[in-house]
């Protein structure tokens, strides 16, 4: 039967980091006129809360975000190391830098394409 053996938070992470994976839009506050927060950044907002109680469940599964998610998901993840491992969070990014790949980001109402390796150059530049 699913999810026996594990506890609440972690099927609680794991569902969080699956929305994350999958994400088709990058927001990191509310969006349009309404300010509506995105099922993706509730979900991102979860994992970012479990940092403090579990970080190295959650560098696990960021990791495999990384490797197997959406471009957005994979910028979600890349953010989301910032906080435990900014040496590793800098290589992502890095590594991110060249892919062509395509996300949605969404700044308040304002909601733009870009290429993952051009958002990642940007947070490179920032950081």
């Amino acid at each position: 039967m699913f999810g026996i053996g594990k506890q609440k938070w972690e099927r609680e992470l794991s569902a969080a980091v699956d929305t994350v994976a999958a994400a088709d839009t990058l927001a990191f506050g509310g969006v349009g006129i309404a300010g509506t927060l995105l099922p993706v950044t509730e979900a991102y907002e979860r994992v970012s809360a479990a940092l403090d109680d579990h970080p190295e469940e959650v560098r696990r599964q960021l990791d495999r975000v990384l490797a197997d998610g959406t471009p957005a998901g994979r910028a979600y993840a890349a953010t989301l190391l910032e906080r435990i491992d900014p040496t590793a969070a800098r290589a992502a990014w890095t590594s991110l830098r060249d892919d062509p790949s395509e996300l949605t980001t969404f700044v308040g109402c304002v909601m733009d394409r870009e290429a993952l390796g051009t958002y990642a150059s940007r947070r490179l530049t920032a950081a």
